[in-house]
């Protein structure tokens, strides 16, 4: 076995340079820590801050640099949420939105308001491929509401977000990342992934005005702004959606490249719960009944009745909690992410804060018999700096998902290089037989650049497959160039499996 696995490495020095040659002298563990600390020597990395750990499903440590420093992890975070979320609510868990009302139905009229009661259903409108169509969700309440005997409403369509209290964004993240479709706070009733599309283009010379209007959803009630002008040539996309929910006004800020073709830019809704009740009002009018109080938001309206007042006439659910996962985990949704999280604190807590959120979440990671240290926590899908999480805790919290019953739906949830999403561009030289073996998670931002997860092995159990976590933080190479000498490591981790 010692023979075979330095013939591996040996081979894998010829196609990465810096796996060093004296590694084929070594022991088998001594050769794949030579082999890391040969590809991190690159100068890219020379002013990085870095952090690595591999270790066998047996214990057995196999790369140990600095892997009990804390840094960044960026959407690694998303391993711990959804992994966690998985241990906790079991991969057949739905998300429940209903249809109530208050006041009286009498021959056919409703004299008080329909309620969209949300319970923290992150697909509803969503143009995600496992979301229901919202023309089947919206015939679903509407049957509710026929059933119930309501043919007219004499009041309001009011979209019920209280599920979740607490702030909808971290109060960490970055303003300009607040405005944008990945900032997107997660609400108690969501729409279209809390998201605001426009459609841009550039203005006719650098400084023009840029051409920008909203496209999807409609949003009647929305001020929107333009401070933005087109910008020179190679400059690009740098246009930012400053708003907040403490009004209906935003504004688009900075510049688009006068070369840039013309796209759709996604920002984020503060406004999901209004939103909804009024596309589900405009629904219901379509298909003959008519609401003489229009659509509302619960957090904007006065005089709505108490959740455990209200009369339930239906329940629609969410996809599964495993097929969400996978999104979450393939696509780096950040909103799926922090869902899960307030989840866990609604469920356990009872309450969706995230300082009670985080306290459901440590509680389950004590069930899950992890070690808190070297850890700590601050959302869930990575989007704040404050998070801070050692290679040695993303092991160690990876090692406790293999003994759960859940580890099988886990692990199938996250990407291998090379498969659509944000892993579409890595290994790109590497065999697919090799790549199928890696379950990865990425994570980057501004000067960062981490990845986490398993090399399955091609024979052997569990105790052979290898865990890892490879993080670097305060990087100013470019992307690619890290994303380069990352690929090398996890070739040489597959190499030694």
């Amino acid at each position: 076995m010692k023979r075979i696995l330095l013939s591996i490495l040996a081979a894998a020095a010829v196609s990465f340079p810096g796996i060093s040659a004296s590694a084929q002298t070594s022991s088998p563990t001594e050769s794949l820590q030579k082999a890391t600390e040969g590809i991190i020597s690159d100068p890219a990395l020379k002013e990085a801050v870095i952090s690595i750990s591999a270790r066998k499903g047996d214990g057995t440590v196999l790369v140990d640099i600095n892997a009990e420093d804390m840094v960044i992890p960026a959407s690694n975070m998303k391993l711990i949420t959804t992994g966690a979320a998985m241990y906790a609510f079991g991969p057949d868990h739905r998300f429940e939105t209903s249809i109530g009302y208050d006041g009286e139905i009498k021959d056919g009229v409703l004299d008080g308001d329909i309620y969209i009661i949300g319970g923290g259903d992150p697909t509803i409108g969503s143009k995600d491929s496992i979301a229901t169509a919202l023309e089947t969700v919206f015939g679903q309440w509407e049957e509710f509401i026929r059933n119930a005997g309501i043919r007219r409403v004499n009041g309001r369509i009011i979209g019920d977000g209280r599920y979740f209290d607490g702030m909808a964004e971290h109060p960490s993240w970055m303003w300009e990342d607040i405005g944008t479709y990945y900032g997107a706070g997660a609400t108690g009733l969501m729409f279209y992934e809390n998201m605001q599309s426009f459609s841009v283009s550039a203005g006719a010379a650098v400084g023009a005005p840029v051409n920008i209007k909203p496209s999807f959803p409609e949003a009647p009630w929305m001020e929107f702004r333009y401070a933005c002008e087109t910008g020179k040539a190679g400059t690009g996309d740098q246009l930012y959606l400053y708003a907040s929910d403490l009004a209906p006004v935003a504004e688009v800020r900075g510049t688009f490249a006068v070369d840039r073709a013309a796209k759709r830019i996604d920002c984020s809704n503060k406004f999901p719960e209004y939103t909804c009740a009024s596309y589900f009002t405009d629904y219901l009018r379509s298909h003959g009944i008519p609401c003489s109080g229009g659509p509302a938001d619960f957090r904007l309206c006065t005089g709505h009745t108490p959740a455990d007042s209200l009369t339930t006439i239906g329940t629609t659910r969410s996809p599964s909690l495993g097929r969400i996962i996978f999104e979450t985990n393939h696509a780096s949704n950040n909103l799926y992410a922090e869902t899960l999280l307030r989840h866990l604190g609604r469920s356990f807590k009872g309450s969706a804060c995230y300082d009670s959120s985080y306290v459901a979440l440590s509680d389950v990671l004590k069930k899950m018999t992890v070690d808190p240290k070297g850890a700590s926590i601050a959302d869930g899908s990575g989007l704040s700096r404050q998070n801070n999480i050692s290679a040695d805790f993303f092991c160690r919290f990876l090692e406790a998902m293999m003994s759960s019953p859940c580890f099988e739906d886990y692990v199938s949830t996250l990407p291998s290089p090379g498969s659509k999403g944000t892993l579409a561009g890595n290994m790109s030289q590497s065999p697919s037989e090799v790549k199928e073996r890696i379950k990865v998670k990425s994570g980057s931002m501004s000067g960062v650049r981490c990845y986490s997860g398993y090399v399955i092995p091609t024979e052997g159990c569990k105790d052979d497959t290898i865990i890892f976590s490879i993080m670097i933080n305060n990087c100013t190479s470019p992307s690619w160039k890290m994303r380069q000498l990352l690929d090398k490591i996890m070739a040489a981790f597959a190499a030694a499996n």
